[in-house]
Order: C-alpha cells, then structure tokens, then sequence
C-alpha cells in the first residue's frame, strides 16, 4: 500500500530530486554517502509515512540542509544554483522517488539492494524511457541481490544494521561496503584490517564473510 496520494507524488519526486542535485552539485557530498545520512536521519522514514511537510511542503534544498543538519549538527550555507538543464542527479533523485513510492519500499532497502545512487547515476541514459523501464530494471536488480546476496550483506541483514550503520561502526566506507555487497569488489582481496573490522563488528568470524 503507498503511503501518499498520487497527488503528491510529482512534488515529491521534484524535492527528491533537487534534493540530490543540491547536495551533490552545489555542495560536493558523494552521493551515496549523503543517502546514507537521508535515511539515517529520519527523513527517509518521513518521505516513505507520506509526512505532506516532507513529500510536499519543503523545497529538495530546505531538505538536503536538514539531513546535514541532522547529521552533522551543522547547518549547510551553499548556495543553491539554478541549472538550466536538468543534471543526472537530479534524474536519480527524481526517479528513486518514483520507485520508492511505486514499490513501497524503504530507501534504505532499495539502496541495500543494489540501487544506491551511483548505481541508478550508471543508468542514467533511462532518463529518456518510460518510468515503467526503470521500474523493470529495479525489479530486476533487487531480486537478483535477494537470491543470493553476497556473505557480508545477508549477516549485516541479519543483524539487523543498515549498510550505513556498518560503514561507521567498522571504519569502512559507506562505498567499499556496497562495492563488497554487489560483489564488484572482492572481499577476500581486501587488506586483513578490513575484513577483520567488518567481522567484529558484525560478530562473526572472518572466514564467514568471504564467499566459499
């Protein structure tokens, strides 16, 4: 069941949007670790409830703020500019919007399942389809991860930790952990200090975490 009425979802999809844009262009964050702050700050949750100040009600650059705010404590003053086209991340905002509100399904969840948001950057040339051809694709991509997700997502999953939450907990970037999960980087090629952080953190053995 959607959380929201059809009705707000092209504000929601815009705020989104911008919200990426914003954060990515104008002040630099990588884009996948500023998705990781958007759910982990709470907002996420809000935009999946269909909170109206959230899905429609604040601009995508009033919600990037609040998500550093949130995070850092601090308040982002960049300015906001204004791009005659629309830029990539603005696409990957918008549509991640779309299939969140499609699906019903938490961010965190779609980004877990192998759609952070250098994954849907990658897909970029889906700009000019139909929003139904992302959809398919994202289906696709996130029951291929399910099948047989990778050792060290399904023990994080069952620990009940986001990626996000590991990332910090271990000392290992947000992007390294999603590379590893993806299976687009090698686990057991990595330095023993990683493998070893991410085993103790998650409370299993090392050897647990590489593929067999």
């Amino acid at each position: 069941m959607r959380a929201y009425d059809e009705s707000y979802l092209n504000d929601a999809m815009d705020a989104l949007g911008e919200m990426l844009d914003y954060a990515v262009i104008d002040c630099g964050y990588d884009a996948d670790e500023f998705f990781g702050w958007f759910t982990s700050s709470g907002i996420a949750g809000q935009f999946e409830r269909g909170n109206p100040k959230f899905v429609a009600g604040m601009s995508g650059v009033e919600i990037a703020r609040e998500v550093v705010f949130r995070t850092t404590g601090s308040r982002e003053s960049c300015p906001a500019t204004q791009p005659l086209d629309r830029s990539p991340e603005y696409w990957t905002g918008w549509i991640l919007a779309y299939y969140q509100w499609y699906r019903a399904l938490r961010f965190s969840d779609i980004a877990d399942g192998g759609l952070p948001p250098s994954a849907v950057l990658s897909r970029y040339i889906l700009h000019e389809a139909d929003v139904t051809k992302f959809v398919e694709i994202a289906d696709r991509v996130l029951a291929s991860q399910a099948e047989r997700p990778a050792p060290l997502a399904r023990i994080r999953r069952n620990r009940g930790m986001t990626q996000q939450e590991l990332s910090d907990a271990a000392g290992v970037s947000l992007r390294m952990v999603q590379l590893y999960e993806q299976r687009q980087n090698d686990l057991s090629k990595a330095s023993v200090s990683v493998v070893l952080a991410l085993a103790h953190v998650l409370g299993c053995k090392p050897e647990d975490l590489l593929e067999s």
